[in-house]
């Protein structure tokens, strides 16, 4: 255990200005709070808190940090107050302390529901002060040092698996990469026992093999740029156990077959001899294709700054060499904690809403409906591998692999991801879904009469754009709700002969615990509320109708029948616009169109499904009348194309698949499915999905199709 004095002169060895007083009255006023605590492993508990404290010396960080570190766990487990804390070290500390203690309340429970709470707390935290997450990283760290002496595999393994998904990843994001790297170990040696033990013996094997090869590599590349006339210092550094085994993983490769193993880092004093180091190894050694990377030029999101190259090295042995000044070094090894060494003594609040990576994660968490819908978009936006693409006018913009031009929209501005209809790039149009590429140019085209469409959620790689995409499907789902619940209680109520009025709604509302009549309309359209649980709240005593016997098309054949005209019609539900996750959606089983008969269905959680009179399915329905709304096709909507289904059965000869489709074509249908459901030596069993306006064009579609000589027989599909 670290003693007081050995901290003190820590502190003072990078910051002579340091408050020694309040560091020592922090050491003790801990160590007096903590008093006989112990951890699992048996130590005194105030250990910990002071590990925690020499973690972040080692990053050599101010003197309020160390103080909140020494004072991070004092107000959960013992009973110190904030506003002692306050009084004896100062409102800065207190919040530091604060914002520390508030994650450690929640992560007791430590559930998935919790763990995403969890993590939307210490996004706030540190985006008021980025401290927070420089103390909470450290205090994860010594956690997953002594991670072994917690008796529980199944405790063990959700803290190593938490690690490895959000304290690993926001290590990497502000630059702290040896911290990151050790974070990852740590819990890779509790995931995958097995596979690291195979990489480390394997590594010892090979140091073993070829122990002065390294330094042999160190020297000729020293006297290589020496030759050149640029000063240097060259180091070798292994690779982590998880680091190889994630790069064998995502290429699909044996651990022979990783060839950097250990990378070279050469460190220059200044960006031009950076540049002039990586031509003298370039034109030394072959470069090894695709392993160039210039993250000077365009430095990571977290800062990175360096060049990255593989060549054919000397004793011609493939390796990997990074180039960076010495400045750059520093950051990559300190990522934000280098910051305190430029600024010891300035007034300043250390925001994280300085950083764009954070302003872009407080925009997902505006947008997200939950914390767990928050904490999966943001892990999509801690992926550390990157592409960068330009704008137009020659901006970076930095997105994860995978990304699309949608990612890239959002990625420039909010409101281009949402009206964005189309994008080039590199001059030339391509579809929305297309993988971004580094070096890409993209221009996004957009339209003010465009809306983000839910089908773009499949392929966004970044959580931003998903975000956004889903804040706005369930803002126009809940208004679809709203009116398709209005009008179920409307109908509900007239079959009752109640009168349907706002005051009659208002006295369901405590019963539902409800704040709103709106929110009312939109549960009832969901289908989470019947409508007869809401008129029985308002009117209690209400009898349900007695049901009809007979079969459930008779039934339904009385909500499709066609008014006379002495019968006013009862106002049918308009069926337009229907965008996939909404409140209307269209059976599979019958696959209704324009023209067809139709009757809608309430179901839990999805709103209605909209089914053709005679569906086979309806029977499943025939004992919950009140679940039955009218339908009618809105005239607007027989201009849109929607999906019909048919099996076809050809002959097993050449050109009659042809044929098939040029029928279909010419009748202006469109396939947009096919599959072969059996076959023999004379015939092909299909079943296809044409988009067709309504029912008139799939039965012109039908009739060519059963008039050609290779179609033996054609059927709309039902089921």
């Amino acid at each position: 255990m670290i003693r007081q004095f050995e901290l003190v002169e820590r502190v003072k060895a990078y910051d002579k200005f340091a408050d020694e007083d309040a560091i020592n009255k922090a050491y003790v006023f801990a160590l007096k709070a903590h008093g006989n605590q112990k951890r699992a492993s048996g130590d005194a508990y105030f250990s910990h808190p002071l590990e925690v404290a020499g973690i972040l010396t080692e990053y050599k960080l101010d003197s309020k940090t160390i103080i909140t570190a020494l004072l991070h766990d004092t107000i959960e487990d013992t009973e110190v107050t904030t506003e002692e804390v306050r009084e004896l070290f100062g409102e800065e500390v207190a919040q530091l302390v604060d914002g520390v203690t508030k994650l450690a309340r929640i992560e007791l429970q430590s559930e998935q529901s919790d763990q995403a709470e969890n993590f939307r707390k210490l996004v706030l935290a540190m985006s008021e002060d980025i401290r927070v997450l420089l103390v909470k990283l450290a205090d994860r760290l010594h956690n997953m040092r002594t991670l072994n002496y917690i008796k529980r595999p199944e405790k063990r393994r959700a803290t190593a698996l938490e690690t490895m998904e959000i304290y690993a990843p926001l290590a990497e994001r502000i630059g702290m990469q040896e911290m990151k790297n050790e974070l990852e170990d740590l819990a890779f040696a509790e995931l995958n026992p097995e596979a690291r033990n195979s990489i480390l013996a394997r590594i010892k094997f090979l140091r073993e093999e070829g122990k002065d090869n390294v330094s042999s590599i160190v020297d000729k590349l020293k006297a290589l740029l020496a030759e050149h006339g640029v000063p240097t210092e060259i180091f070798g550094r292994e690779k982590t156990p998880y680091s190889i085994w994630r790069k064998m993983q995502k290429k699909n490769i044996s651990f022979e077959q990783v060839a950097d193993i250990i990378a070279f880092r050469v460190l220059v004093d200044s960006v031009e001899e950076c540049y002039k180091a990586l031509g003298v190894f370039h034109r030394a050694y072959h470069v090894v294709p695709g392993r160039f990377r210039d993250y000077l030029s365009t430095p990571k999101a977290n800062g990175y700054q360096c060049i990255h190259t593989g060549v054919i090295g000397p004793d011609r042995q493939r390796i990997e060499i990074q180039i960076r000044t010495r400045d750059m070094n520093q950051i990559a090894e300190l990522g934000v904690a280098a910051h305190w060494q430029y600024k010891q003594h300035i007034d300043d609040k250390t925001s994280g809403r300085d950083y764009r990576w954070m302003r872009e994660l407080l925009d997902i968490l505006e947008h997200a409906a939950s914390p767990d819908d928050f904490l999966e978009n943001t892990k999509l936006e801690m992926f550390p591998d990157q592409v960068f693409c330009f704008t137009p006018t020659g901006d970076v913009i930095a997105l994860p692999a995978g990304a699309t031009p949608v990612d890239f929209a959002y990625a420039v501005h909010s409101e281009i991801g949402d009206t964005c209809v189309g994008a080039k790039v590199n001059g030339r149009s391509v579809p929305l879904r297309s993988e971004l590429a580094n070096g890409d140019q993209v221009e996004i085209i957009t339209s003010k009469a465009q809306t983000p469409s839910p089908v773009w959620e499949n392929f966004v790689a970044t959580g931003k754009a998903r975000a956004r995409i889903r804040r706005f499907v369930r803002q126009r789902e809940r208004e679809e709700y709203k009116t398709l619940g209005k009008a179920i209680l409307e109908r509900v109520f007239r079959d009752e002969q109640y009168d349907f009025t706002d005051k009659a709604l208002k006295e369901a509302l405590p019963i539902f615990t409800m704040a709103s009549v709106d929110d009312l309309f939109a549960e009832v359209g969901s289908g989470q509320i019947t409508g007869r649980q809401v008129i029985e709240a308002v009117y209690p005593g209400t009898k349900k109708d007695k049901r009809k016997n007979g079969k459930v098309i008779e039934f339904a054949r009385s909500f499709g029948r066609r008014k006379t005209k002495a019968e006013p019609a009862k106002p049918g539900i308009p069926i337009k616009g229907m965008i996939p996750g909404m409140a209307l959606h269209f059976a599979a089983c019958c696959t209704p169109l324009p023209g067809d008969r139709i009757v809608g269905i309430v179901s839990k959680g999805r709103g209605v499904n909209v089914h053709a009179i005679d569906c086979e399915e309806l029977e499943e329905f025939s004992d919950t009348p009140e679940r039955w709304i009218d339908l009618a096709w809105d005239e607007s909507a027989v201009d849109d194309t929607h999906t019909a289904r048919i099996d076809v059965t050809v002959t097993n000869e050449p050109g009659s698949l042809g044929e098939l489709s040029t029928l279909i074509a010419r009748n202006e249908g469109n396939i947009s499915n096919l599959k072969v459901t059996g076959r023999t030596a004379d015939f092909f069993d299909l079943r296809i999905d044409v988009q067709v306006r309504d029912v008139r064009q799939l039965t012109n579609i039908i009739a060519a199709l059963r008039a050609s000589a290779v179609i033996n027989s054609v059927e709309r599909a039902r089921g």
